[in-house]
């Protein structure tokens, strides 16, 4: 029997990114729709958005108003309505940790910290299922702080005063959870590119000869599959170690399967997507003196190139249950009080958050929802900047003493008009990645453990891999430890095209997540499920018990570390140029080191904090 699965809170629009001259008229007052009191900021005592499925992430009502003003659209208001001494644009990692640093040299200082999404954490998502008396918490986003040594210390030394006990990830994260059972890495080869499509488990735990003999391969490419497993060979020989990594750094690892491994074209199908939620390109753009860094089985390198540096020796563990949404939960409890409960790390993870105190009067710091900044103009006095935001279908004013963007540094060209046209090139040339991260509720993992899988990677299909949750247990929260028990997937979706390369093809995949449906995602995510678990009795209509969609339009921050990077120098950097304060403006953000990373949010925060308090 068909199952009416879960997708409360859904708005099932496809309004189109650019272009939707009328988007203003789809939005609701957002007082009334969150339930607060007419004229209040304050938001109503039930208002819980990490309960809510559907589409989130960039949900619809969070980024209209921001397309309106690249449109052209003006919101004259002519007094200030409150004062403050720093607003903040932007209450992701980035604007909480501005916000946490400002307050240790200015503690007695008033703060408003204004963003456009209904919950915050920017791109830490928290996302929560119940079944029955059972919590299950899943990712949104940002999912780990991922080598924790690498961090810079003043990331370090503000986990330290938040609680966050990195040892005690050791015992939380069960490393062996799924390898105990058995369970490992599997391919689902599609019918396109293999003749048909079947699912083949045991990569990289069966024997190489065993696992080509089950894959639908050639004959040749079951033959260089094996080889280049296998084989320890220098495809470089003779070359000089730096020419060969200023040739492979300009090489993509599709190319260098093709003209230095000399493969069949299968075995570079198979690889094609293998990092795409990783660097979210295919394979023809990713430098092959990159995959040495990255963990996950990629052939044909390790005896061309000696292994150097990358993410440390960390295993990959510093996960709470919500990804980095702990951390951004941590530093509003840090702030404001009353707002979650609790002193430690672990009862973090439970603490239900009370966003009625997210913003009143009394506040020290006000944490502003639902507010999209669409102009910030520093005031002809040269003592503040005066900030424009739309909330529902108002727009207010406030004034800040200082002022810090730690929103997408893309959008800050039109926030903030007055700047130089050098200034504006360096924001705009930092085009964000879009990607979807997409949440399934399964009331249990059976067919996984049958299979004896955790991870299926789908060498086409829609989203790239089908994910068991991290095995994480912290405070009164408990892992699904067996598999008769409730179980998160995860499942992610990067728009690719061949026929598009560089940059625009960020910008069109853009616009394809915004104007797909919810409906579209979740026939995906079932369609995907069943093709690889159905041989084990898996039934999406039966066992699907909700669905989150985490659309993120501008994900990742710019990646100039593909093979059509630029070398620039460290003063020409566009996002450098970009990042300089402007008058009593100053710019965080990730997207100001250009780097998808906490580290950068936590860095680039730093360094605006700095710009104010010398």
């Amino acid at each position: 029997m068909k199952k009416d699965i879960t997708r409360r809170d859904f708005i099932n629009g496809t309004q189109i990114a650019i272009g939707t001259a009328a988007a203003g008229s789809l939005i609701s007052p957002w007082m009334d729709v969150f339930g607060a009191e007419p004229g209040s900021f304050s938001l109503s005592a039930d208002y819980y958005p990490p309960a809510k499925n559907g589409l989130r992430g960039s949900h619809d009502g969070s980024w209209e108003n921001m397309h309106l003003r690249v449109l052209g659209e003006e919101w004259n208001v002519e007094n200030v309505e409150e004062e403050y001494d720093l607003v903040i644009v932007g209450g992701g990692i980035s604007g909480l940790t501005s916000a946490y640093l400002y307050r240790k040299t200015y503690p007695d200082h008033k703060i408003l910290i204004l963003d456009n999404h209904d919950d915050f954490g920017g791109h830490a998502k928290r996302n929560e299922f119940k079944f029955g008396d059972e919590i299950r918490i899943g990712y949104g986003g940002t999912e780990a702080i991922d080598g924790p040594s690498t961090y810079p210390e003043i990331g370090q030394q503000m986990f330290k005063e938040l609680g966050i006990e990195l040892e005690k990830f050791y015992d939380a994260f069960d490393q062996e959870l799924y390898s105990r059972r058995g369970m490992g890495f599997s391919i689902v080869f599609d019918e396109e590119q293999f003749g048909e499509t079947k699912h083949v488990t045991g990569y990289g735990q069966k024997s190489w000869e065993e696992f080509a003999a089950e894959a639908p391969l050639s004959d040749k490419a079951r033959e260089d599959f094996i080889r280049v497993q296998t084989a320890e060979v220098d495809y470089m020989e003779g070359t000089p170690t730096e020419e060969k990594f200023r040739t492979l750094r300009k090489t993509g690892y599709a190319s260098f399967l093709r003209d230095y491994v000399k493969v069949d074209e299968q075995v570079i199908n198979i690889y094609q997507n293998w990092g795409m939620s990783f660097w979210t390109v295919d394979m023809e753009e990713v430098p092959t003196t990159s995959v040495q860094y990255y963990d996950g089985g990629i052939p044909g390198v390790d005896h061309t190139l000696p292994r150097r540096p990358g993410r440390g020796d960390e295993p990959y563990i510093f996960h709470f249950p919500d990804g980095n949404a702990s951390i951004a939960r941590l530093l509003v409890r840090n702030m404001i009080p009353g707002s979650l409960s609790g002193s430690t790390m672990e009862d973090i993870v439970t603490a239900k958050a009370d966003y009625s105190k997210l913003d009143q009067p009394g506040n020290q710091l006000n944490l502003r929802l639902n507010s999209t900044v669409v102009h910030a103009v520093n005031t002809n006095d040269g003592n503040g900047v005066d900030v424009t935001y739309v909330l529902g279908d108002t727009a207010h004013k406030v004034r800040g003493k200082k002022c810090i963007m730690a929103c997408y540094n893309s959008a800050i060209p039109y926030i903030c008009p007055e700047m130089s046209d050098e200034q504006k090139a360096g924001l705009a040339h930092c085009v964000k990645i879009p990607l979807v991260y997409t949440k399934v509720l399964i009331n249990n993992w059976e067919a996984f453990d049958k299979l004896k899988t955790s991870f299926v990677y789908y060498t086409g299909g829609f989203y790239k891999q089908a994910e068991l949750a991290y095995p994480v247990s912290l405070g009164e929260y408990e892992r699904s430890q067996t598999p008769d028990r409730p179980m998160v997937v995860h499942m992610c979706h990067v728009p690719l095209y061949r026929d598009i390369k560089g940059p625009e093809q960020w910008r069109e995949g853009r616009r394809q997540i915004l104007t797909t449906t919810f409906d579209e995602f979740e026939q995906h995510a079932k369609d995907q499920l069943n093709q690889a678990l159905g041989e084990a009795g898996f039934d999406a209509d039966r066992d699907i018990e909700a669905i989150t969609v985490n659309r993120w339009p501008h994900g990742y921050a710019y990646s100039n570390g593909l093979v059509w990077g630029e070398n620039f120098a460290e003063e020409d950097k566009p996002w450098v140029i970009g990042r300089k304060q402007f008058g009593n403006i100053h710019i965080a953000n990730s997207d100001a080191a250009s780097s998808a990373t906490t580290q950068a949010a936590i860095a680039m925060a730093e360094r605006a904090v700095k710009e104010i308090t010398g």
